[in-house]
């Protein structure tokens, strides 16, 4: 699995959480519209979905200028990894805040229900994202070691 389906599997499971949290609760027609926590959540969304793509891009670049180096590389991948963590809890932190205030104004218990086991599954995913990156990474490096050698070029003739 590359790094690419890894980061695009998880991005796509931590917005769909809250989208889908939005749909489910039964407004009142006068406050159909967003909300400015859900317009504020939603713009630090695109930042972190900026953000990892940024991130995808330097561990393409890690695994690929490791070459055959898997120490190397892992530990380019980790450092990069340690670089972002802090962001990634951070996320995990808002989404959970908004969330919460989110299943908290809910008045169904049914959709209140749906939420929390929303926030649930998104935390673990992202809580998980390093560990995925570190796998997809060694996996990628593994094939690159051993992968054969790009034929040598023919010579030129004289």
């Amino acid at each position: 699995m590359s790094l690419r389906l890894i980061l695009a599997a998880s991005a796509a499971l931590a917005f769909a959480a809250p989208a889908l949290a939005q749909d489910a609760p039964a407004a009142p027609p006068a406050a159909e519209a967003k909300s400015a926590a859900a317009i504020a959540f939603e713009a630090r969304g695109e930042v972190f979905q900026t953000r990892m793509a940024q991130m995808q891009g330097e561990l393409e670049a890690a695994v690929t200028g490791a070459g055959a180096d898997q120490t190397r590389g892992m530990a380019d991948v980790d450092a990069i990894i340690a670089r972002y963590q802090p962001e990634i809890d951070g996320f995990i932190v808002d989404f959970e805040t908004f969330i919460d205030a989110e299943a908290a104004a809910e008045t169904d218990e049914t959709k209140r229900a749906q939420m929390t086991g929303a926030k649930a599954s998104v935390r673990a995913a992202l809580s998980g994202l390093p560990a995925q990156i570190r796998a997809g990474a060694q996996t990628a490096l593994t094939a690159q070691a051993t992968a054969p050698a790009a034929p040598a070029a023919p010579a030129a003739a004289q």
